[in-house]
């Protein structure tokens, strides 16, 4: 018998897939690996899954917790839905892939390719902060480029941090970024959105925190400056709210001087500062500027950007 969040027990058939193990549970969402039956290739699959309002029957069918939660319910699984949509429409080699999508178990599936590596977060916690430059920009500069067609798409993700992105290994390297978790992506209307989605202590803005908020691309903006912060100083910055009552966060031109050149402190503080006006504008204008520090690369478009890498040999591998 399954209940409430029990995972899908290893073996498990899901149109043409096997559950192999879980491997991740988050607020909305279970995390499976598995494997395709016809070729043996390993996947991974995340269920919409909504801890406070979903439980599975006896059957493992999705269902209300209480019937107060039908509507909420339909309301998470259009979310879902427009994650699926999203990803499927972004073709970058820094955002992952949609293999497959379907329903079932009166809940939806989405399928991604098993790409190997490790999670930022975990490798920042394991060093303590303190990653090389060379490290963060050759990790930065790339999701910085997918958090440009995303915008230029007229889209937020909304939800940027350290554990959100993948380190796949490749080439002898695991510095091959991958932005996940998408599944708070939310369209861009008349140019702008309403705060009081999806909170993240320390990396998400104050006008994330309101609804009347003005949301913006500058929102994502600040949440990856204080990921390069946390990759330097080893843990979350304050929360906006903390900031916005007491800011005693050291500007990063100050507190790290001695151990990250000027240009990259100065993009850090830029694009943590509390007015979103005074943020770059998106995540192309900070993109822009850091690659204009790296190898003096030339002012050009979005296209020209992609793929951008320090030429300096690295010095961190995780």
């Amino acid at each position: 018998m399954l209940d409430n969040r029990e995972s899908l027990p290893p073996g498990t058939l899901l149109g043409g897939y096997r559950i192999l193990d879980t491997i991740g549970k988050g607020g909305f969402s279970l995390i499976y690996l598995a494997q395709v039956e016809d070729t043996g290739d390993e996947a991974v699959i995340k269920e919409f899954m909504p801890q406070k309002i979903a439980r599975r029957n006896q059957r493992g069918w999705l269902v209300p917790m209480e019937p107060k939660h039908a509507e909420d319910l339909l309301r998470g699984r259009k979310l879902f839905f427009q994650e699926v949509k999203a990803l499927a429409s972004l073709k970058h080699p820094n955002i992952v892939r949609v293999l497959a999508f379907f329903l079932a178990n009166q809940t939806a599936y989405l399928v991604m390719p098993n790409e190997r590596g490790r999670n930022l977060g975990v490798y920042i916690h394991e060093r303590k902060g303190g990653l090389s430059t060379t490290f963060i920009l050759d990790v930065f500069l790339p999701i910085l480029d997918a958090l440009a067609l995303l915008h230029k798409r007229s889209m937020l993700h909304l939800d940027v941090k350290p554990g959100n992105i993948h380190l796949r290994y490749g080439d002898g390297r695991s510095r091959q970024p991958l932005l996940l978790d998408l599944g708070a992506v939310h369209p861009l209307s008349r140019g702008r959105a309403r705060g009081g989605q999806v909170i993240t202590a320390g990396y998400s803005p104050l006008e994330q925190y309101y609804r009347g908020g003005n949301v913006g691309p500058w929102t994502d903006v600040y949440a990856v400056g204080a990921s390069l912060r946390t990759c330097m100083d080893g843990s979350a910055p304050p929360t906006a709210i903390e900031r916005h009552q007491k800011d005693t966060l050291v500007p990063a031109t100050s507190a790290l001087k001695d151990r990250y050149p000027a240009y990259l402190l100065e993009a850090v503080d830029w694009a943590m500062a509390m007015d979103p006006a005074k943020r770059p504008q998106d995540a192309r204008e900070l993109l822009s500027a850091l690659a204009r520090q790296v190898g003096n690369l030339p002012q050009t478009g979005f296209s020209d950007l992609v793929g951008a890498r320090p030429e300096r040999a690295p010095t961190d591998q995780p």
